[in-house]
């Protein structure tokens, strides 16, 4: 398999200055940022040019009179550099992969600064809000989506809970947060974004050895992927953080749990609803889902002898039992009495108001294995429990 660029293409940039890269790279920088699933405005071909196809190299200028200076060259600004192209020859050892083409497909991402800026850390010291979190997800347009959602592939939605113990609800609460049901699924070239984080993750981030390589490792997946599946690297669209199709997979969990569940011999988790909800089904599995389980329980606090502290020091993990939950101050009732797996008291900031609390299980700390924030996993709960009252209500009114 070949990029769509010659080689020479490839060669001519790694040739570039240092000085020529960084003085583009400044340049970009100045530009605002744009939304998550928008890419940055592109630049206006030249006057009489045909429109290069996505993802082509820039032509090399024509020679111009002194009078109209040159434009400056926009293109693959990972070509120039050696630690990129050193990880190029690292990965194509290791994966037994044509070192021409990891080269020219790494040489050819473009460093995107506004991937780089959505990926800096907010401020710390604001207040988080649960309501206002909940406020974006738990929506009419995204409840009727999702209802829409669940008619169209009741089937498969059935066939995921039959199979994997997975509540319809919650895959629908999955796909409804990351995607709107794919109408969301994130413009940026995922060549672009897994490379600029792999190099150019916010110098800033208190993590940034740790994150730098695990975007290394996930773009390593992807070329192997892309390699294996016959894929134009070049080709493939996502978030800024390099997650692609419906659920919003990084590469390393399309490996691991994205599965053909509509039985039509390949894994499309962009165009097949019906692979998207078994993949979601099967990531759930793979992370310790246990059907039946629910995924809170209310919880309320005795306060002469509450140890707020201990309660909150193994954050989301599930740690204690009932007995020593309770004896710490948290006070359960009815079916929470007689659950007996660990469980662990989920904090919910609302600004300036009290928190929320809930008492979380295994299957709520799996959900987290999807995006490790308890204010994510409530609203995914609370979408698809919302979708599932909405679809209910309207099935009835028939």
């Amino acid at each position: 398999m070949s990029l769509r660029s010659p080689l020479l293409y490839a060669a001519f940039f790694v040739a570039l200055s240092s000085t020529t890269a960084l003085a583009w790279a400044a340049k970009d920088t100045q530009k605002p940022a744009a939304g998550a699933h928008k890419p940055a405005a592109a630049k206006k071909p030249a006057k009489k040019a045909a429109a290069a196809p996505a993802g082509a190299p820039k032509k090399l200028a024509k020679k111009t009179s002194a009078k109209t200076p040159p434009k400056p060259i926009v293109g693959p600004f990972y070509a120039t550099r050696l630690e990129a192209m050193a990880l190029a020859d690292d990965i194509a050892t290791r994966r037994n992969l044509d070192r021409t083409w990891v080269r020219e497909a790494i040489g050819q991402a473009n460093f995107l600064p506004q991937v780089q800026r959505l990926m800096t850390p907010a401020p710390t010291g604001a207040a988080k809000n649960w309501a206002a979190y909940r406020a974006r997800f738990v929506e009419p347009r995204r409840i009727a989506a999702g209802v829409d959602f669940w008619q169209a592939n009741k089937a498969a939605l059935d066939k995921a809970e039959r199979d994997f113990g997975v509540p319809a609800q919650v895959i629908v609460g999955i796909i409804g947060v990351e995607t709107l049901y794919g109408a969301h699924t994130g413009d940026f070239r995922t060549m672009d974004a897994l490379t600029t984080l792999a190099f150019d993750y916010p110098p800033d981030h208190p993590r940034l050895a740790e994150r730098s390589a695990y975007f290394k490792g996930e773009l390593e997946q992807f070329l192997s992927q892309c390699n294996r599946t016959n894929v134009d690297p070049l080709a493939p669209r996502g978030s800024y953080a390099g997650a692609y199709g419906l659920p919003q997979f990084m590469p390393s969990s399309q490996v691991r749990y994205a599965i053909d569940f509509d039985g039509d011999g390949r894994i499309d988790l962009l165009n097949s609803p019906a692979d998207a909800i078994g993949s979601v089904a099967n990531y759930f599995k793979g992370y310790g889902w246990e059907p039946g389980l629910p995924t809170h329980y209310p919880v309320a606090f005795d306060t002469t002898r509450l140890d707020k502290d201990a309660l909150m020091a193994p954050d989301i993990l599930p740690t204690f039992t009932v007995a020593s939950f309770t004896a710490k101050g948290a006070v359960l009732q009815g079916p929470a009495l007689e659950h007996q797996g660990p469980l662990a008291l989920i904090e919910l900031q609302n600004g300036a108001d009290a928190p929320s609390y809930v008492a979380g299980t295994q299957n709520f700390y799996a959900i987290t294995r999807y995006n490790q924030s308890s204010y994510y996993a409530m609203a995914v709960i609370e979408l698809g429990e919302t979708v599932r009252a909405a679809l209910l209500a309207e099935t009835l009114g028939r």
